[in-house]
């Protein structure tokens, strides 16, 4: 198993509005069980930050111990790599990956690049798309009314999207069903489609058609799944009609 590189370590809570104050629990308690399982002996060890112990697992520890606290200021704790128990003890937490982590600047560095990337590529491609996909994202996923917005309008709205929500607009850009979701947003957009149920029946609304179209499954977004229906043998024949009155 590879050693530990021996160096300070700055560790920083994941809440991206931390607190000035924030003390990290540092013993096993009933109330805050610190525990870490240990597979060589196949039990739960208790953990426990005593500063003038060699080990962070009770265990290990004598009687006279001395506990210390765990704070972390603004967000962040800085600690000297003279002191491996806490490392050790804090990279046993429970709570690592939850509520901290340790930073890592090569880590970050690489997401943020890897960010950056997608936002350039987004966009690039909200500058090169066709107007007609343009229209159909921003009907979409914004749900703007785009049949009233000039090419300009449109042109810059798609472009201030992708860059402000690079990998989403690319996901959807490169989606097979963008444009039955585009046509199941413009067909609740026109009245000719309306939500029931706090959206979870779509009725027609036509002068002579007011039964119910589809129930929306459980824990499915009703934009998508009305794309999911105009693919079905019924769903493509209500579609078509529906297209057929949108262009009348």
């Amino acid at each position: 198993m590879k050693k530990p590189e021996i160096k300070d370590r700055v560790y920083v809570l994941k809440d991206g509005s931390p607190p000035l104050s924030f003390m990290l629990p540092s013993r096993n308690t009933k109330r805050f069980p610190l525990l870490h399982f240990d597979e060589e002996t196949n039990t739960n060890r208790a953990l426990r930050y005593a500063r003038n112990q060699k080990s962070p697992f009770e265990d290990e520890q004598d009687g006279n111990y001395i506990l210390e606290p765990i704070v972390f200021e603004d967000g962040a704790l800085v600690v000297q790599k003279n002191n491996p128990v806490l490392q050790k003890f804090l990279d046993l937490h429970p709570s690592k990956g939850d509520i901290f982590e340790e930073f890592d600047p090569e880590k970050e560095a690489t997401e943020n690049l890897e960010y950056l990337n997608f936002e350039l590529d987004a966009q690039i491609a909200a500058r090169e798309i066709s107007i007609d996909t343009a229209m159909a994202v921003l009907r979409v996923m914004i749900g703007s009314r785009v049949e009233n917005m000039t090419s300009q309008e449109i042109r810059r709205d798609i472009m201030v999207y992708a860059k402000n929500n690079p990998e989403e607009f690319l996901e959807m850009i490169d989606d097979s069903d963008l444009q039955l979701r585009n046509k199941a947003a413009k067909y609740i957009e026109m009245g000719y489609l309306q939500f029931r149920n706090a959206q979870r029946d779509i009725f027609f609304n036509l002068k002579d058609n007011k039964r119910k179209m589809m129930s929306v499954p459980l824990g499915e977004e009703p934009i998508n799944a009305m794309a999911a229906y105009f693919k079905t043998q019924e769903g493509i024949e209500v579609e078509e009609s529906l297209n057929r009155i949108s262009q009348e």
